[in-house]
């Protein structure tokens, strides 16, 4: 069986975790439901039609930096954030075209372990479970003419089926709440290169136990790759940070921090904006019947702040994992629906 798998990563919004899902949203740090850099070495394009399968496997090793270093661990820069993951996904390529675009369709499930060091605020933790399953029920891929720019478009959705545990809801991988994940890839593939830009955005509703709403996180993931031969290799970057700020309404207060005299105290405590910058590099080889390909990048960046707990409280909180990261795919093809079915072969005694 052929396997032209070069696009097979674009068509997936495939992420996870970056760290400790427990605590990123409602305990002082900052968290994404996606893996920072999720769409790095995809494309705009789409392979031929069939079903694909894909195992991806990363890790990441971080310390949390940011103001709340002082406010909130007292000075220990080296709390650390760990997390391995392992996810399977199958993508979906029927070979249907709408409003000129041609379609396809993405379902993940990631699973995955998380640590957090001991610091002055929290004891070391560690857990591992399910994370909340991804599906893409709609993407549509455009080609510009020849001239080899190609435009994708499609809605991620993560849906609260995780492991979740504790008193919000946060004590694991899960998490009870659902995000939204609107994206727009723009590819220039010609000649062997992949020249793309993915931007995607993560929209939470509120937390169905907590009711706390955390902000929209946007991102952007950079390939400029080219191939030669089996081999494809080339610098990749990504960018991520939050855009709209944490709310938490009344119904939300109980499940937050008292300060005697200031009573609940909501989102300040809370990392409210955070800019993290990554670069790195990817390297591919193409078997055939399956691709393999591995990135790693450094955080070169990154910054954290709640400006109204600065004003209210006198010190900021904010805290933002800063490392690197590995991952690994192996893409290969299931069924293709443009090949005639193998002939099962013959044997003879």
């Amino acid at each position: 069986m052929k396997s032209n798998i070069k696009a097979l990563v674009a068509a997936a919004g495939v992420a996870a975790f970056a760290f400790s899902p427990a605590e990123a949203f409602e305990a002082g740090y900052a968290g994404t439901a996606s893996k920072a850099g999720g769409l790095i070495g995809a494309s705009a394009g789409v392979p031929p039609p069939g079903i694909y399968m894909f195992n991806q496997v990363f890790t990441f090793q971080s310390n949390l930096t940011g103001p709340g270093v002082n406010a909130a661990l007292g000075g220990n820069t080296r709390v650390g954030a760990q997390s391995a993951y392992d996810y399977q996904g199958f993508l979906f390529v029927p070979g249907w075209t709408f409003l000129g675009g041609t379609y396809d369709a993405v379902i993940v499930q990631p699973f995955g372990q998380s640590s957090l060091g001991a610091s002055l605020a929290a004891p070391a933790a560690q857990f591992s479970g399910v994370h909340n399953t991804y599906i893409v029920p709609v993407e549509l891929s455009w080609k510009l003419g020849t001239s080899g720019f190609v435009v994708k478009s499609g809605l991620g959705i993560w849906t609260p089926d995780g492991t979740i545990q504790g008193p919000t809801g946060l004590s694991n991988q899960g998490a009870p709440f659902w995000t939204f994940q609107p994206e727009l890839i723009v590819s220039y593939l010609k000649d062997g290169w992949n020249l793309s830009v993915a931007l995607y955005e993560e929209i939470n509703t509120a937390n169905s136990i907590s009711h706390y709403t955390s902000g929209d996180i946007f991102h952007a993931d950079f390939t400029a790759t080219k191939t030669f031969g089996k081999w494809t290799l080339g610098p990749v970057a990504y960018y991520y940070g939050q855009v709209t700020n944490d709310s938490c309404a009344a119904a939300c207060l109980p499940f937050t921090k008292v300060i005697p005299g200031l009573g609940p105290t909501g989102t300040l405590l809370n990392t409210q904006r955070f800019n993290v910058w990554a670069l790195g590099g990817l390297v591919e080889y193409n078997f055939g019947p399956a691709s393999l390909s591995v990135w790693a990048t450094q955080e070169i960046s990154a910054k954290a702040s709640n400006p109204a707990a600065l004003t209210t409280l006198g010190s900021d909180f904010s805290l933002i994992p800063k490392g690197s990261t590995v991952l690994a795919t192996l893409s290969y093809r299931l069924i293709g629906f443009d090949e005639p079915a193998a002939k099962a072969p013959m044997f003879h005694k």
